[in-house]
């Protein structure tokens, strides 16, 4: 039995940092856990221009953490060509996110008609800049449960066809049919695979009651796809690797009449994917999964610090306190068998 681990720190390519206050108190749980991340541009005011990408970059950097946000931009019919090459020029954007309108959070301004972006993704692929693609239709008329796997077949099909050399990173996959179609795609399509949707189906969400901390869009799926999930990640496949979508909300917005979307999960990722790697008897996979695949995709070096993974029992805290209000965790209250040293 493996009661240690040392693992390059990882980069984690899929984060939600907020802004303001809450970007201050998240980012600490990040930064101990993680060296880099693909950071998601979807805020208040959506992150639309390479100016605001470069403000919001210095707000995170003025958090004084050895850590280093990889930025991103939000796709709007407004973004231009021009745009698109001084981001590639810029050095510090490394993807392009398409929400399409609606589907999750901060979305309202995302992409109405994918067709009418096409000339948007000629430009990435001619600059070789990544589009991460949140993979859902938003159409109301259209159950929860398939709407992955409806733009799978009305949308992400033909981008790929039309876009063969455009880099495409399918985010927070959780079905099975996501996972057939990344490992069918060329090698310029990828995947992120967060901690919740390989450890969790929708009995977890639902059975026994509502389970509001376990909602997170894309909607947990059928034991089916989540079992096709898990053995994406610990397969050693280097199209899939890891980002938690680490999203966090107060307590009180989660547990209401509407409650929000999201897993806050930063503040004992690592530690949840080496339970996950560890029961599935495929440690010696993990670092490849959360350092090697990414970096590899993304063109960026290998992170050469360290972390130390032990084997030892830790109960992830029920509430994070914040400003007289709370955050619920991910898997708030249960024991995990490992922890960084």
């Amino acid at each position: 039995m493996i009661n240690e681990l040392i693992i390059n720190k990882p980069d984690d390519m899929h984060l939600h940092l907020r802004e303001g206050e809450m970007l201050g108190f998240v980012l600490k749980d990040t930064a101990n856990q993680f060296a880099r991340a693909i950071v998601m541009p979807n805020l208040n005011t959506p992150v639309t221009t390479l100016a605001l990408a470069k403000c919001y970059y210095e707000s995170i950097k003025g958090h004084g953490y050895k850590f280093e946000p990889l930025m991103t931009l939000y796709l709007t019919h407004s973004l231009s060509k021009e745009e698109i090459r001084k981001a590639k020029e810029s050095g510090i954007i490394h993807g392009i996110k398409l929400y399409p309108a609606g589907v999750t959070t901060n979305s309202k301004n995302g992409i109405g008609s994918v067709e009418s972006c096409f000339h948007l993704f000629e430009e990435m692929e001619k600059n070789d800049v990544p589009l991460l693609i949140h993979g859902e239709v938003s159409d109301l008329n259209v159950d929860i449960f398939d709407r992955e796997k409806i733009f799978i077949d009305k949308y992400l099909t033909t981008i790929c066809k039309n876009f063969p050399s455009l880099r495409l990173v399918f985010e927070h996959i959780s079905t099975k049919d996501a996972v057939e179609f990344v490992i069918n795609s060329s090698h310029k399509v990828a995947a992120t695979i967060t901690p919740q949707h390989a450890m969790l189906s929708r009995n977890d969400l639902l059975s026994g009651g509502i389970k509001p901390h376990n909602y997170c869009l894309p909607i947990l799926k059928r034991e089916v796809h989540q079992k096709s999930i898990l053995e994406a990640a610990i397969s050693g496949n280097s199209k899939f690797f890891l980002g938690t979508d680490s999203a966090p909300h107060l307590t009180s917005e989660k547990e209401s009449s509407c409650g929000c979307a999201g897993v806050y999960s930063a503040r004992t990722a690592i530690e949840l994917y080496a339970e996950i790697f560890d029961k599935n008897d495929a440690l010696d996979k993990l670092s490849d999964f959360s350092n090697k695949f990414g970096a590899d995709f993304y063109n960026l070096s290998y992170n050469q610090d360290k972390i130390r993974l032990v084997r030892k029992n830790q109960e992830i805290p029920h509430q994070l306190e914040y400003h007289n209000n709370q955050i619920t965790p991910f898997l708030a209250g249960q024991i995990i068998e490992w922890q960084i040293s």
